[in-house]
Order: structure tokens, then sequence, then C-alpha cells
């Protein structure tokens, strides 16, 4: 058997700034970088067993990248999710790292990166019965 790897590619303006941002401020690593006359055009930002790929290569595709990453959690639970989420949130937070809401049909954490790139961390979706009490409050019932 054969396992893949896959590693997406986001396209940014600055390899170099982009590195700052990922390994600084989100708390990545990066493992290997290639350069040319001193400046690095890509580079690998790994944290835990999420690796991305950073790129100049392509300037318009830059900032039209967005990456879904979701938080295995120990326990597997809905309450351990959100708390690692909300760990994360208070992470970022702490370090001046814009955090915003958002929704896909679920709630999400979304951070944005320098050039406009996107990573989405998906919240657990809500139980059904969750869902209809919810409904039931915003209708005041």
């Amino acid at each position: 058997m054969t396992d893949w790897f896959a590693r997406p590619v986001l396209h940014v303006k600055d390899v170099e700034a982009s590195l700052l941002f990922y390994v600084n401020l989100l708390g990545f690593t990066s493992p290997w970088r290639y350069e040319e006359d001193g400046r690095a055009h890509v580079a690998q930002v790994d944290r835990q067993g999420c690796a991305l790929i950073l790129s100049n290569q392509w300037p318009e595709k830059t900032g039209k990248g967005l990456m879904f990453i979701s938080l295995n959690t120990e326990p597997q639970t809905r309450e351990a999710a959100v708390a690692a989420l909300d760990a994360l949130r208070a992470e970022l937070e702490a370090k001046d790292v814009t955090v915003k809401d958002g929704s896909w049909g679920y709630r999400l954490l979304v951070v944005d990166d320098p050039d406009g790139n996107q990573l989405f961390f998906n919240y657990p979706a809500e139980t059904a019965s969750a869902e209809i009490a919810g409904d039931k409050i915003a209708r005041n019932e």
C-alpha cells in the first residue's frame, strides 16, 4: 500500500514575508526553502501534520488560495474540538493575528494571510436537536 501526502501551494507575493507570518505568528516551522540570488521563491511550512508550500512563481494566482484545516482532537468529542479551536483563536489573537468568524453551512474560524489566502478551520456541526432548539429560541417559541 502507498500513502499519499498532499501539500497544497499557496501563491504569495513575497515568500520571505509570508514565512515571517506563518512561522512567527501562526506557529509553523519551515523545513526547507528554494532560493535564487539570496531570496526564497518557494518554501514549505509545517504545523502538526499540516504542510503548505508558499510560492511566488505565479504572481497572477497570488492571494486566491483557500485551505480547509481540521483539528483532530483526543478525545474526539464536539466539546474537545470546540475547546481546541477556542484555544487556537486565543493563541493567534495573543500574537495580534486577526481571526474572523465565518460560515459555510457551519461555523468557521478564518485567518487571512498577508496576501489574502484564507485558512478555514471548521467547528463541528451542531446536532440536529441543538439546531432545532436554536431555531425555536430565535423565533421566541
